[in-house]
């Protein structure tokens, strides 16, 4: 049956009746094909030991019905040391196409034993893959490298990696000509003390000639506030411009985390934010993680939880949860002037957009 809006929070299953598994994910769009692709946590269940199942990828023609198209980039199974393990904790796979080289380039964080961050690279042919690695263990600026995104400038066809510098400050870079390296020019923004003060998640794009970034604070699985800021330039300076969600009274970011941020190629202003309910089990009235991290930090009472449970000791047994029952939760983003806002609604399509003039 043919699904004809988007239902955001609610279980969303692909053409075979499924559920998707494309977490931490982005959309390519090529030749009106809408790829979109993630994270496999099908197998992501407590005592498994696995935290990912490669990297799926599904597509579309209406961004609403999605055809499971197998795996792009799959576990290697015979090689615990392999960053593609899935006792490896990769995350946020991300992908751009580099004109010079033909190559689709993708990128993975992964969250070594040692408590350390870095970066592998893998090259393909096709965006569908298949895919080999260039690049592994890889520091860049020899830094722990965090929750990420990359860009490419349309115009001069550079390319820029955001990261977190984990748990301390947000690093643009810039990459090198083949999209596999940085160069080593690079700029610093959002410094701050630690979890859950620093941003992650950095979700980048553009409107209008202005930079955008929207990052999330860091409290593990559990959802906390998001946050705008914008620039002229890529290396900014950033203005933060503050909650991405104001209408949000739980200041949960809709009990969500941004992956990405995709502008639709054929409908005026659409700008899709999509984001993973990581844990949909928590109950709707949960009290806001960030702050209840703050009052522990500074001594104060911490916020009351259903049942008398420790709100802290819950974020850290988290970590366990079953997110190969993680939603989604996609909404378009809001704009007044050049101030973004992200609203909740209950179901909505693309299609309700208007469309841009052609010539």
């Amino acid at each position: 049956m043919t699904a004809r809006t988007i239902r955001p929070g609610q279980t969303w299953l692909d053409t075979n009746g499924n559920r998707i598994q494309a977490h931490g994910g982005s959309i390519f769009h090529q030749d009106g094909v809408f790829t979109w692709y993630g994270e496999n946590k099908e197998h992501t269940t407590p005592g498994s030991g696995n935290w990912h199942w490669g990297v799926r990828a599904y597509t579309s023609s209406d961004l609403v019905n999605w055809e499971d198209r197998g795996l792009i980039i799959p576990p290697v199974l015979d090689d615990p040391d392999s960053p593609l393990h899935p006792a490896q904790s990769m995350d946020r796979p991300h992908i751009i196409y580099n004109e010079l080289t033909g190559k689709y380039v993708c990128w993975l964080k992964i969250m070594n034993k040692d408590d350390t961050q870095a970066s592998t690279v893998l090259t393909a042919d096709t965006l569908l893959g298949p895919y080999d690695i260039v690049r592994s263990g890889l520091r860049p600026l020899g830094m722990d490298a965090g929750d990420f995104d990359l860009v490419v400038d349309p115009a001069t066809k550079k390319a820029y990696y955001y990261f977190e510098k984990v748990h301390t400050d947000t690093i643009c870079a810039d990459l090198t000509d083949d999209y596999t390296d940085v160069t080593g020019e690079h700029s610093v923004h959002f410094p701050h003390p630690g979890p859950p003060f620093n941003r992650e998640a950095p979700a980048y794009f553009t409107r209008d000639g202005r930079h955008y970034l929207v990052t999330s604070s860091t409290t593990g699985y559990f959802p906390n506030p998001s946050e705008f800021a914008s620039a002229t330039d890529f290396h900014g300076p950033w203005t933060v411009l503050g909650d991405a969600h104001p209408g949000d009274p739980s200041r949960t970011s809709f009990h969500s985390q941004i992956s990405s941020v995709f502008q639709h190629p054929t409908k005026k202003d659409l700008y899709i934010a999509l984001a993973d309910r990581w844990l949909p089990q928590l109950p709707d009235d949960i009290p806001n993680v960030f702050d209840a991290v703050a009052a522990r930090m500074q001594g104060r009472p911490m916020p009351e939880v259903s049942g008398g449970a420790d709100l802290v000791e819950m974020m850290a047994l988290a970590n366990g949860e079953n997110t190969a029952i993680a939603d989604y939760v996609w909404l378009p983003i809001r704009f007044d002037g050049d101030r973004p806002f992200i609203d909740w609604i209950d179901e909505w399509s693309p299609e309700d957009f208007e469309s841009l003039q052609e010539g």
